[in-house]
């Protein structure tokens, strides 16, 4: 049966497939729509199914905030290349997604969640059969805080959110410089609380061997470690690490120079 151009490009329309691919589908339905859009997402199954293995390390990391600056989200849309990364047509997608995904407090809500008449997780495998690459949430991060901002470092290579602990006047302002020191610095935890005890031991342990190594008595050692942890504090705890548009303050300091308000939370996630 004869297939016209325009039914060719509703259906392309529909499924972002390539014009051929949807050629074929519709003439293997015998024009019916809803079956030729069935068998696109059947070979995007086949082909999420064949790329299962491969390495999804590219991709687009984006951060959304909501309206009143309460809640924010980063999602990693992940892909095979940085060539489909940086495609118009993915990142509109991704930045749906991302859209979406800030009415979702997990991941797995969210790839069962609704978008576009299927649900999020059908449209990566779709979207894998049309792009011909592995298409997969990556990271997928929530915060909330009485002020959420957030942070998209160029190339949509890292996303970051941080949270105040009030409204203030330059509260937008403030939250994007700290967003943007947390892509630069990737803090390891907001203060000293948040650092997991295990880290400081394996810390404490491999200070204590260097020093031993460079002939120091055992009965110095945990006063030389003292100092040498109050220095991992200062370089990987958020709130302790130099400002970097301003090494002299830290950016607890900086934060509390703009107003009665502290950093209450952040979130990160980078490629790779």
């Amino acid at each position: 049966m004869k297939i016209t151009a325009s039914e060719v490009n509703k259906l392309r329309q529909a499924t972002g497939a390539g014009m051929m691919d949807c050629k074929k589908a519709l003439v293997e339905a015998e024009g019916d729509f809803d079956k030729a859009v069935e068998n696109l997402r059947k070979k995007g199954q086949k082909v999420a199914a064949n790329r299962a293995d491969r390495d999804s390390s590219e991709g687009a990391v984006l951060a959304k905030v909501n309206a009143d600056q309460t809640a924010g989200v980063i999602v990693s849309v992940n892909c095979e290349t940085d060539f489909v990364a940086k495609n118009d047509t993915y990142l509109n997608l991704a930045n749906a997604l991302t859209d979406l995904a800030l009415n979702y407090d997990s991941k797995e809500a969210f790839l069962a969640a609704d978008f576009e008449g299927m649900t999020v997780a059908e449209k990566l495998t779709e979207q894998t059969g049309v792009i011909g690459e592995k298409i997969e949430i990556g990271g997928f991060k929530t915060l909330k805080a009485p002020f959420v901002g957030s942070y998209i470092h160029a190339g949509n290579k890292i996303a970051t959110l941080v949270g105040l602990s009030a409204t203030i006047d330059n509260g937008e302002e403030v939250a994007k410089n700290v967003a943007m020191q947390v892509a630069a610095m990737n803090p390891i935890a907001l203060n000293e609380e948040g650092v997991d005890a295990s880290i400081i031991e394996k810390e404490i342990e491999i200070a204590k061997e260097q020093l031993r190594q460079e002939g120091k008595p055992e009965a110095m050692l945990d006063n030389i470690v003292k100092g040498k942890i109050k220095r991992f504090y200062k370089d990987n705890t958020l709130v302790d690490q130099d400002y970097i548009k301003d090494n002299k303050v830290s950016v607890a300091a900086y934060v509390k120079s703009a107003g009665d308000v502290t950093v209450s939370g952040f979130e990160r996630v980078a490629l790779g």
